[in-house]
Protein backbone atom coordinates (compact mmCIF):
# COMPACT_ATOMS: atom_id res chain seq x y z
CA UNK A 1 0.00 0.00 0.00
CA UNK A 2 1.23 4.06 -0.99
CA UNK A 3 2.24 5.88 1.94
CA UNK A 4 -0.84 8.06 3.00
CA UNK A 5 -0.65 12.14 2.79
CA UNK A 6 -3.49 12.94 4.42
CA UNK A 7 -2.33 16.30 6.77
CA UNK A 8 -3.56 16.50 9.97
CA UNK A 9 -3.40 13.45 13.03
CA UNK A 10 -4.93 14.99 15.94
CA UNK A 11 -4.85 13.37 19.51
CA UNK A 12 -7.34 14.57 22.04
CA UNK A 13 -5.72 14.49 25.57
CA UNK A 14 -7.67 16.48 28.06
CA UNK A 15 -8.71 19.51 25.61
CA UNK A 16 -10.04 22.03 27.25
CA UNK A 17 -13.13 22.41 24.98
CA UNK A 18 -13.91 19.03 26.12
CA UNK A 19 -13.38 15.68 24.14
CA UNK A 20 -16.97 16.19 21.99
CA UNK A 21 -16.52 19.60 21.14
CA UNK A 22 -13.00 18.89 19.90
CA UNK A 23 -14.19 15.58 17.77
CA UNK A 24 -17.33 17.42 16.40
CA UNK A 25 -14.73 20.31 14.91
CA UNK A 26 -12.70 17.78 13.53
CA UNK A 27 -15.53 16.14 11.71
CA UNK A 28 -16.56 19.62 10.37
CA UNK A 29 -13.00 20.40 9.22
CA UNK A 30 -12.49 16.75 7.37
CA UNK A 31 -9.47 16.10 9.66
CA UNK A 32 -8.05 12.71 8.28
CA UNK A 33 -7.59 10.88 11.69
CA UNK A 34 -8.62 11.45 15.21
CA UNK A 35 -6.59 9.62 18.15
CA UNK A 36 -8.20 9.39 21.77
CA UNK A 37 -5.45 9.67 24.37
CA UNK A 38 -6.56 9.88 27.76
CA UNK A 39 -4.29 8.06 30.14
CA UNK A 40 -5.32 6.70 33.34
CA UNK A 41 -8.62 7.34 32.80
CA UNK A 42 -11.08 4.95 34.76
CA UNK A 43 -12.10 2.64 32.47
CA UNK A 44 -15.61 3.35 32.18
CA UNK A 45 -15.02 7.13 31.48
CA UNK A 46 -12.78 6.11 28.94
CA UNK A 47 -15.26 3.20 27.54
CA UNK A 48 -17.88 6.26 27.66
CA UNK A 49 -15.88 8.98 25.90
CA UNK A 50 -14.32 6.43 23.05
CA UNK A 51 -18.23 5.47 22.54
CA UNK A 52 -19.44 9.15 22.10
CA UNK A 53 -16.38 10.15 19.36
CA UNK A 54 -17.15 6.82 18.07
CA UNK A 55 -20.77 7.84 17.19
CA UNK A 56 -19.54 11.55 16.11
CA UNK A 57 -17.23 9.81 13.89
CA UNK A 58 -19.16 7.06 12.30
CA UNK A 59 -19.95 7.68 8.55
CA UNK A 60 -18.01 10.56 8.24
CA UNK A 61 -14.38 11.47 6.55
CA UNK A 62 -12.67 11.41 10.33
CA UNK A 63 -11.15 7.96 11.29
CA UNK A 64 -11.30 7.32 14.92
CA UNK A 65 -8.15 5.46 16.85
CA UNK A 66 -8.07 4.51 20.46
CA UNK A 67 -4.67 4.92 21.88
CA UNK A 68 -3.19 2.03 23.49
CA UNK A 69 -6.02 0.14 24.81
CA UNK A 70 -6.98 -2.81 21.96
CA UNK A 71 -10.20 -3.75 24.25
CA UNK A 72 -11.54 -0.27 24.06
CA UNK A 73 -10.91 0.40 20.76
CA UNK A 74 -12.52 -3.27 19.84
CA UNK A 75 -16.08 -2.47 22.20
CA UNK A 76 -16.81 0.92 20.44
CA UNK A 77 -15.68 -0.42 16.56
CA UNK A 78 -12.90 2.02 16.42
CA UNK A 79 -11.17 2.42 12.88
CA UNK A 80 -8.13 1.34 14.59
CA UNK A 81 -5.87 1.36 17.26
CA UNK A 82 -2.30 2.96 18.11
CA UNK A 83 0.26 1.34 20.03
CA UNK A 84 3.77 2.13 21.68
CA UNK A 85 6.74 0.31 21.99
CA UNK A 86 5.99 -0.85 24.81
CA UNK A 87 2.52 -1.75 24.04
CA UNK A 88 1.07 -5.07 23.07
CA UNK A 89 3.21 -6.23 20.27
CA UNK A 90 1.70 -5.64 17.23
CA UNK A 91 0.83 -8.76 16.04
CA UNK A 92 -0.54 -10.07 19.03
CA UNK A 93 -3.46 -7.03 18.64
CA UNK A 94 -4.02 -8.30 14.95
CA UNK A 95 -4.64 -11.48 16.41
CA UNK A 96 -7.03 -9.86 19.21
CA UNK A 97 -8.80 -7.42 16.70
CA UNK A 98 -8.74 -9.18 13.43
CA UNK A 99 -11.85 -7.74 12.28
CA UNK A 100 -10.86 -6.47 8.83
CA UNK A 101 -9.90 -3.26 7.40
CA UNK A 102 -8.90 -1.97 10.92
CA UNK A 103 -6.26 0.50 11.27
CA UNK A 104 -3.17 -0.65 13.56
CA UNK A 105 -0.50 2.65 14.16
CA UNK A 106 2.81 2.11 15.99
CA UNK A 107 4.81 4.50 17.40
CA UNK A 108 9.05 5.07 16.52
CA UNK A 109 11.46 7.01 18.12
CA UNK A 110 14.95 6.12 16.13
CA UNK A 111 15.59 4.87 12.56
CA UNK A 112 16.36 1.22 13.57
CA UNK A 113 12.93 1.48 15.51
CA UNK A 114 11.30 2.52 11.79
CA UNK A 115 13.51 -0.23 10.27
CA UNK A 116 12.00 -2.78 12.21
CA UNK A 117 8.37 -1.28 12.01
CA UNK A 118 9.23 -1.72 8.56
CA UNK A 119 8.95 -5.55 8.49
CA UNK A 120 6.04 -5.05 10.82
CA UNK A 121 3.76 -3.55 8.44
CA UNK A 122 1.88 -1.09 10.49
CA UNK A 123 -0.78 1.01 9.00
CA UNK A 124 1.46 4.19 9.63
CA UNK A 125 4.46 4.87 12.04
CA UNK A 126 4.47 8.36 14.36
CA UNK A 127 7.72 9.82 14.28
CA UNK A 128 8.92 11.80 17.33
CA UNK A 129 9.15 13.51 19.26
CA UNK A 130 10.08 15.55 16.52
CA UNK A 131 10.49 18.38 19.20
CA UNK A 132 10.37 18.84 23.32
CA UNK A 133 6.92 17.89 24.63
CA UNK A 134 5.34 17.46 28.06
CA UNK A 135 3.00 15.32 26.90
CA UNK A 136 4.51 12.14 28.55
CA UNK A 137 5.61 11.69 31.95
CA UNK A 138 8.99 9.90 30.69
CA UNK A 139 9.64 11.49 27.33
CA UNK A 140 11.26 9.99 24.70
CA UNK A 141 14.71 11.60 23.21
CA UNK A 142 14.13 14.57 21.05
CA UNK A 143 14.43 13.19 17.13
CA UNK A 144 14.94 17.02 15.47
CA UNK A 145 14.11 17.87 12.06
CA UNK A 146 17.36 16.21 10.49
CA UNK A 147 17.03 12.81 12.06
CA UNK A 148 12.95 12.89 11.68
CA UNK A 149 13.74 14.08 7.93
CA UNK A 150 16.23 10.27 7.84
CA UNK A 151 13.48 8.36 9.26
CA UNK A 152 10.15 10.35 7.12
CA UNK A 153 13.01 9.68 3.79
CA UNK A 154 13.91 5.57 4.37
CA UNK A 155 10.35 4.64 5.32
CA UNK A 156 8.13 2.94 2.88
CA UNK A 157 5.20 3.53 5.49
CA UNK A 158 2.80 6.09 6.05
CA UNK A 159 4.54 8.36 8.65
CA UNK A 160 3.36 11.20 11.29
CA UNK A 161 5.72 13.51 12.54
CA UNK A 162 4.57 13.86 16.30
CA UNK A 163 5.61 15.86 19.11
CA UNK A 164 6.00 19.57 20.09
CA UNK A 165 4.42 20.22 16.41
CA UNK A 166 2.42 23.53 16.52
CA UNK A 167 1.79 26.57 13.89
CA UNK A 168 4.74 28.20 14.91
CA UNK A 169 7.02 24.95 13.66
CA UNK A 170 4.82 23.40 11.32
CA UNK A 171 6.37 25.20 7.94
CA UNK A 172 9.84 24.10 8.67
CA UNK A 173 8.47 20.23 9.30
CA UNK A 174 6.75 20.54 6.53
CA UNK A 175 9.86 21.56 4.30
CA UNK A 176 11.89 18.83 5.43
CA UNK A 177 9.78 16.05 4.62
CA UNK A 178 6.60 15.01 6.31
CA UNK A 179 3.47 14.81 4.62
CA UNK A 180 1.36 13.86 7.75
CA UNK A 181 1.73 15.89 11.75
CA UNK A 182 0.49 14.97 14.88
CA UNK A 183 -0.53 17.58 16.99
CA UNK A 184 -1.82 17.44 20.93
CA UNK A 185 -1.63 20.44 22.81
CA UNK A 186 -1.89 23.18 19.36
CA UNK A 187 -5.37 22.22 19.76
CA UNK A 188 -5.92 20.92 22.81
CA UNK A 189 -5.03 23.48 24.34
CA UNK A 190 -7.06 26.25 21.92
CA UNK A 191 -10.76 27.28 23.58
CA UNK A 192 -11.81 27.06 20.12
CA UNK A 193 -10.72 24.29 18.20
CA UNK A 194 -12.13 24.56 14.96
CA UNK A 195 -10.24 27.33 14.77
CA UNK A 196 -6.48 26.12 15.70
CA UNK A 197 -7.76 22.80 13.33
CA UNK A 198 -8.55 25.75 10.38
CA UNK A 199 -4.80 27.50 10.99
CA UNK A 200 -3.05 24.16 10.74
CA UNK A 201 -5.08 22.96 8.08
CA UNK A 202 -4.06 26.34 6.00
CA UNK A 203 -0.10 26.16 6.68
CA UNK A 204 -0.56 22.50 5.32
CA UNK A 205 -3.09 23.19 2.01
CA UNK A 206 -0.19 26.41 1.87
CA UNK A 207 2.80 24.20 2.01
CA UNK A 208 1.23 21.46 -0.80
CA UNK A 209 0.40 24.36 -3.31
CA UNK A 210 4.05 26.24 -3.40
CA UNK A 211 6.48 23.56 -5.91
Amino acid sequence: MAPEAFGLYLILTAPVAGYEVCAAAAVRRGVRTLQLRWKDAPREDLLDTAQRLRALTRGTATRFIVNDDIEIARAVDADGVHLGQHDLPLAEARRRWPAPGKLFGLSTHSLEQARQAADLAPSYIGVGPVFTTPTKVVPDPVLGLWQMAEIIRSSPLTTVAIGGIDRTNLAQVLRYGAANFCVVRAVNQRRDPEAAISELQEIWESHRRTP
